[in-house]
């Protein structure tokens, strides 16, 4: 028998950590990195917020060592952390001089001795060290001095500790010797580990030090910063290939996975809509949604509904059925079309967070199509200053291209055609999603970049053999739509004249509801016919 016992909440109960829920953060950062191991160093760095509950990042800890490093330079001063050693020394010295007072016409070389005292480094260190190999004509003196020769590194190490740091002490606590010994040590100590921290070498890191230094809260944070990197690692989802952190084939799945239920969240706050269907494709049986049998109807019947019906005009057996017993079950429409989407990676792309979420809704449309539609082709090209086609597998990892910084839309549409030229379809399109006119195009065989005339205005060469690309790909029957990220006059004017020639359509949103917009829009043409 189980037996379950609840306590009240005192915020010192954690969440059970698990590697799905650690995946789901790291593909969160990932939307803004083309680096898993970037990714993973920002949640080490800024922590984990799992259930409302917040993990300290490594940030944090290092933040909370340095306050209450700054607090101990608010409350204490060393002015005379070294008082008392000087006191100390100077009386085992004058007791030393006193007695080589009385040996000095009685005893040779006690001149040289008293030289010697007279002229001491003035440092308190040098001075010990010089006088460890001093022959004490003084019993007494010579046996104090050995006792405080003991505390020669802590002495030396205070000194250089003070040289340092001591103007940064400017509380009102005068801290006497030991005190000054154990508050540098304490310091020290916190110095180390915030080296520790600051290099994210976790296990280096002591988590005993941590609890002494900021509690059990900051050293509980900890462990579980350790435990969710060793989970990620023991994931299954990322693969270590020499110095270089990937995702495995399972975490590129879960990141497509994980983008499409984003989207699709997003999707059911909406209200439902209905979209009109003039040409009928293979069937979808939904098998939540029912309604009477009408003439035309695929006959896919719901067999306990239609007994109910058959029963409940005329009970008892034998059981007669009529046309208007007949309950079926709904059914969509689905045609199968072949899809490339053109994803911009120019430099602008990393303006606000547009390329992730370009990055995410390609890889919920390849997931949506990969689970849902596989009879479908699907391909994404990425366009820069020239176009390539992202493989799944590279599509996580893919970022904004800073080192070709231009616009090849008429590149990316020509390696779009290509694509879908190996697929043939009734139903073919292309789905651009940019956020910028034309600024680079291909002409025999070079490519040729061209800034706009002016600030946000059209490079005309660039748009022309657009243009031109956008025709070629019209005759081929393709259809192109446009979501627009940026909604500039001269994108607009652009887009209109793309649109004017294909007959697609164009849709200006923002990044944050380009998902629900483009898949929308996706799922309501698989229904009917391009």
């Amino acid at each position: 028998m189980n037996i379950h016992r609840y306590t009240l909440w005192d915020g010192s109960q954690r969440v059970r950590l698990t590697a799905d829920q650690l995946f789901e953060k790291l593909a969160e950062y990932l939307s803004y990195t083309d680096d898993v191991r970037q990714a993973m160093d920002w949640i080490m760095r800024q922590g984990i917020d799992l259930d409302g509950v917040k993990m300290m990042g490594l940030e944090e800890l290092i933040e909370q060592l340095r306050q209450e490093m700054r607090k101990r330079y608010r409350e204490f001063n060393l002015k005379h952390a070294l008082s008392e050693i000087e006191r100390k020394l100077e009386s085992i010295l004058e007791r030393e001089r006193h007695t080589l007072g009385t040996l000095r016409d009685r005893k040779p070389g006690i001149e040289d001795k008293e030289r010697e005292l007279a002229h001491l480094p003035r440092k308190l260190s040098e001075a010990l060290r010089r006088l460890e190999n001093y022959d004490f004509e003084d019993g007494e003196a010579k046996a104090d001095f050995d006792e405080l020769l003991k505390e020669y590194e802590n002495i030396r190490d205070l000194e250089n500790f003070r040289d340092r740091h001591g103007q940064a002490f400017r509380g009102p606590k005068s801290l006497g010797y030991r005190e000054a010994v154990d508050m540098m040590r304490e310091m020290e100590r916190m110095r180390n580990l915030e080296q520790a921290l600051m290099a994210g070498d976790l296990n280096e890191v002591s988590g005993d030090e941590l609890n002494a230094m900021l509690g059990g809260q900051a050293s509980e944070d900890f462990e579980n910063l350790k435990q969710a990197m060793l989970l990620l690692d023991e994931s299954g989802y990322l693969l270590t290939r020499g110095e270089h952190l990937a995702l495995s084939p399972k975490g590129v799945r879960r990141i497509g996975q994980l983008a499409l239920r984003d989207i699709f969240q997003g999707l059911l706050r909406d209200r439902s809509g209905g979209h009109a269907m003039d040409h009928r494709g293979a069937t979808e049986i939904r098998p939540e949604v029912t309604k009477p049998y009408v003439y035309g109807d695929p006959l896919n019947l719901n067999l306990v509904e239609t007994l109910k019906h058959a029963l409940t005009r005329k009970p008892g057996v034998p059981l007669t059925l009529g046309p208007d017993d007949f309950e079926v079950f709904e059914s969509d429409y689905a045609t199968t079309s072949s899809t490339v989407l053109c994803l911009d990676m120019s430099w602008s792309m990393s303006w606000e967070g547009r390329f992730a979420a370009a990055k995410k809704v390609a890889m919920a449309m390849e997931t949506l199509i990969r689970s849902k539609y596989p009879r479908d082709f699907f391909a994404i090209v990425g366009f820069f200053t020239r176009a390539v086609q992202l493989k799944l597998k590279d599509l996580p990892e893919a970022s904004w291209n800073m080192g070709d910084p231009f616009t090849n839309l008429q590149d990316g549409l020509r390696l779009a055609a290509e694509l879908l030229g190996r697929h043939p379809s009734r139903n073919q399109q292309i789905i651009v999603i940019t956020d910028g006119q034309p600024t680079a195009y291909f002409q025999n065989g070079r490519v040729f970049c061209e800034w706009p005339l002016s600030f946000g205005g059209i490079s005309m060469r660039a748009a022309q053999e657009t243009l031109k690309e956008v025709e070629r790909v019209t005759r081929k029957g393709i259809r192109i739509n446009t979501f627009m990220l940026d909604d500039s006059p001269s994108l607009r004017a652009f887009v209109e004249k793309m649109t004017l020639i294909n007959r697609g359509r164009a849709l200006f949103t923002r990044p944050d509801h380009l998902g629900e917009y483009l898949l929308v829009d996706y799922l309501s043409h698989k229904r009917k016919k391009i």
